[in-house]
């Protein structure tokens, strides 16, 4: 049987750790006539957290080991000695990852930040030793309290990915030749439906270092809303996404009409979420290279009254164009320390070739910090400056 790879839904049973139960004890020591109680504290049930990793991008180790049990506390010790705590359960989680209580349906957390952390299970209270309980009318107290319950719940985790664009388009549109083209992600290339099984995220990066994250997702087909495929199932990676990129294999394939693919696309997005359905998107002809694709692009502006970008990942032609154009609508934020600044025109920039740098071309080093200190107060002025 062939293993699984990637898991992007999952129920799981956390349980926190039990508080440890308070100690009755009272000192017994030579020499020392009034010992007294001295019984200690119970230690605290360990929390179980989830905590957002860019590391992971798969419930995977989850759909394994569904169990999330944390660490009891310790029983208190005579002595006045309390009990070790119990250590928490950290379980690393995709970032994008929403979880829903079962029983309730209410949402627990939507862990959006990476290193994000989120209790779902707080560890019980250790319980008090009788030391808690003298008092000058009870001087030998024998009372003390056990430790707290633990907290036991079941979670429905989700996944749903984080990127600013998503692409969409049916089986063999070129989805993942073109997040390929764009960026360093290696997606499965082959010249058959469905070879994109799991969503894939890449980043396409800007010569003044601005990222964009564009998601690819299994491809898309007529019923998809209502369960038909694929599509149900990975329609909510598109839910984060800022804007929206139809990917229509202009030149037909298989014998398909471009710009019918393009209207069942629409129709299944709205069907899903009039809300996702209403951001904005773009719309990239592909396979422009193909005879086909010119033939088809004057009847698909005309039957949608869209005019797409036309771009080929074979050729690289139009890229340029769809990245400055998916820029304009994500506004990404630029990696600059100057806010003001404009990327330097390197040919400008004096020759460096020589035994010492000019100080003229420090300011096209964009990575360097070269604002001001701020001035420092002297140590015997406290904060006057």
């Amino acid at each position: 049987m062939k293993a699984k790879t990637f898991i992007d839904q999952i129920e799981v049973l956390v349980r926190s750790g039990k508080g440890g139960d308070g100690k009755m004890s009272f000192r017994r020591e030579a020499l020392v006539e009034f010992g007294g109680p001295d019984g200690g504290d119970g230690g605290r049930g360990g929390d179980v957290v989830f905590k957002a990793s860019e590391h992971v991008n798969s419930l995977l180790s989850l759909y394994y080991d569904p169990k999330c049990f944390a660490q009891d506390g310790g029983p208190g010790q005579g002595q006045k000695m309390f009990g070790k705590r119990g250590k928490d359960l950290v379980v690393p989680v995709p970032v994008g990852t929403e979880v829903y209580d079962v029983d309730t349906g209410l949402v627990v957390a939507d862990i959006t930040e990476p290193g994000q952390s989120v209790i779902v299970a707080k560890g019980g209270a250790g319980g008090f030793g009788n030391v808690h309980f003298k008092s000058s009318v009870n001087q030998a107290p024998t009372e003390h309290t056990p430790g707290g319950a633990y907290e036991e719940r079941r979670l429905r985790l989700e996944l749903k990915t984080i990127a600013d664009a998503g692409l969409l388009g049916f089986p063999n549109a070129g989805k993942s030749s073109l997040l390929s083209a764009l960026s360093s992600a290696t997606p499965k290339i082959a010249s058959y439906p469905f070879t994109t099984l799991n969503p894939i995220v890449g980043t396409i990066v800007y010569d003044d270092y601005a990222k964009i994250r564009m998601a690819d997702v299994p491809g898309i087909i007529e019923g998809a809303a209502k369960g038909v495929g694929l599509g149900l199932d990975f329609l909510r990676h598109l839910e984060r996404s800022r804007v929206l990129v139809y990917v229509v294999d202009m030149a037909g394939t298989d014998n398909r009409e471009p710009w019918t693919d393009y209207k069942i696309l629409h129709k299944e997005i709205d069907e899903y979420s009039q809300e996702l359905a209403s951001r904005p998107f773009i719309v990239v002809a592909n396979k422009m290279d193909e005879d086909a694709a010119r033939e088809n692009l004057p009847r698909f502006m005309k039957e949608t009254g869209v005019n797409p970008i036309s771009v080929s990942c074979e050729t690289r032609e139009g890229l340029d164009g769809f990245k400055a154009r998916l820029r304009a609508v994500v506004n990404p934020e630029t990696k600059f320390h100057h806010t003001h600044a404009v990327a330097p025109d390197l040919s400008e920039m004096p020759d460096t070739t020589g035994d010492e740098i000019p100080a003229e071309a420090l300011k096209f080093a964009t990575f360097l910090k070269l604002d001001k200190p701020k001035a420092k107060s002297h140590p015997s002025r406290g904060n006057i400056h």
